[in-house]
């Protein structure tokens, strides 16, 4: 596929995009959309995209579309929820800490997303990441457990589940 569809994949990707933060589908818009993405696409393919065959795989989109939903309207949901009722607790019930916790995915992007599920979810943030441990320190409001792969277990295995099947 090559260059050609490293460029294509980017190329819809940022047309997608540029389409749903315009809000809107006018000539114009559609035009000048078609027309940053191409000049993006052609810049930054070979930056973003090491293998394009993955990117027309519908089973990896099939994936990233349950992720998504799973991710704001369950996990994301549950995380407010749980800090919400830790704030207006008469005793607020914290028990902050530093946890290491460790992945196994293999790509950049299924890591990157793994630490941002974790950071953008209320209660946790990925203070440092150490590639060559495989691991992640997170700042946890409630560091029930110390143990890496409990830890993992109770923050961040569902993500790694989906990403590595996004990406890897």
């Amino acid at each position: 596929m090559g260059f050609a569809g490293k460029v294509l994949g980017v190329f819809i990707l940022t047309f997608i995009v540029y389409v749903v933060f315009s809000g809107s589908i006018t000539a114009y818009d559609l035009i000048t959309g078609a027309v940053v993405a191409l000049v993006t696409s052609l810049i930054t393919a070979n930056l973003v995209v090491s293998n394009p065959s993955k990117l027309f795989q519908v089973k990896r989109f099939g994936w990233l579309l349950a992720y998504s939903i799973r991710y704001f309207f369950v996990d994301e949901v549950r995380a407010h929820l749980d800090v919400m009722r830790r704030i207006l607790h008469p005793r607020m019930p914290i028990n902050p800490g530093i946890v290491k916790i460790p992945y196994e995915v293999v790509s950049d992007y299924a890591m990157l997303t793994i630490a941002n599920s974790i950071t953008n979810t209320p209660g946790t943030v990925v203070v440092d990441v150490f590639p060559e441990e495989k691991a992640f320190y997170v700042h946890w409001i409630n560091a029930v457990v110390t143990e890496p792969e409990k830890a993992r277990e109770s923050v961040s295995r569902i993500f790694e589940k989906f990403a590595k099947r996004i990406f890897d």
